[in-house]
């Protein structure tokens, strides 16, 4: 099977809806979607169909688990972590084909060991100061969509 244009990781993630809206935004865009355990929820549970829709049964989905499992998994791993720490705006990034997008859980981001091996590939989607965060189905969208634009990968 060719290597996907577009890797969307989520690291841990623990809110069943959110993961089902970025799976139907990976079949909306042909992106293979990974899942670092632990998850949060069962992947069978109703609320993630329900996001899903019957979309899901299209999704390239893969389930690890830890994450030097998915370093295995991902030949040349081109990772960006979305973070509000970073300095650089997503726009400012240059995407390639295979990169991956990379989400941390809902409650507490990603992990200080992913942080520091990749300091340099960080990125922020600007947000005003009063909001701690943005929803994480949504960050990912934003992120997709910004990719998709910068390497189509439907033409839109």
């Amino acid at each position: 099977m060719p290597y996907p244009n577009l890797n969307i990781v989520l690291y841990s993630p623990e809110i069943p809806p959110n993961t089902g809206n970025i799976g139907r935004t990976c079949v909306a865009l042909g992106a293979k979607l990974w899942l670092v355990e632990p998850i949060g929820f069962d992947l069978g549970e109703k609320a993630i169909r329900r996001s899903g829709m019957d979309y899901w049964k299209h999704l390239d989905i893969e389930v690890v688990s830890n994450w030097e499992m998915l370093l295995e998994k991902i030949p040349d791993f081109r990772p960006w972590l979305f973070t509000k720490y970073a300095t650089q705006r997503h726009t400012d990034a240059e995407f390639l084909p295979g990169d991956a997008l990379v989400f941390g859980s809902e409650s507490s981001g990603l992990p200080d060991f992913v942080h520091k091996a990749y300091p340099e590939r960080q990125l922020r989607i600007p947000m005003n100061p009063v909001v701690r965060s943005i929803n994480l189905a949504t960050a990912a969208g934003i992120a997709m969509y910004e990719f998709n634009r910068q390497v189509p990968l439907v033409n839109i």
